[in-house]
């Protein structure tokens, strides 16, 4: 637990400020995306069944579609970002390597859904180690917690 502290600590003397807009379009896209989940569910559905994982596709498809709205807001407004984070990582890495995998993987003719995937995961890495920053309501509660 001390390493995690360590890390943490070391984040956030080293966080720049620009990152938190980058933190704040990252949430706002994941809350588009689970939106999008939402408004197409049939498309989500068609995609988990393909990924043949037995009756657990409607669950699934639920846990995607809230853990991208609630985590999505949480993620653009700094609040509790890592714990959004950790949600959102598995979601990804299914993304990332089996709803968007395909016979031409990491080609240059590979659909954009797949890039997107990827670097969206790359930023919640970068997101879990860095935090939520200092335009954050972690950071006015922390500062604030007396008030």
């Amino acid at each position: 637990m001390d390493t995690l502290h360590q890390i943490e600590h070391w984040a956030d003397r080293h966080h720049p400020r620009w990152i938190d807009f980058i933190r704040v379009a990252l949430g706002i896209f994941i809350l588009y995306k689970g939106i999008m989940f939402i408004s197409n569910t049939d498309e989500l559905l068609n995609l988990i069944r393909e990924m043949d994982i037995g009756f657990f596709h409607m669950a699934l498809a639920h846990y995607v579609a809230f853990a991208h709205l609630v985590g999505g807001i949480l993620i653009a407004m700094g609040l509790i970002t890592r714990w959004a984070v950790v949600v959102q990582i598995p979601i990804l890495i299914g993304a990332v390597f089996f709803a968007n995998m395909d016979s031409q993987f990491l080609s240059v003719t590979n659909s954009g859904e797949f890039w997107i995937s990827l670097t969206v995961l790359i930023l919640l890495v970068v997101f879990l180690i860095y935090g939520s920053g200092k335009f954050s309501v972690d950071e006015y509660m922390e500062n604030h917690a007396n008030a």
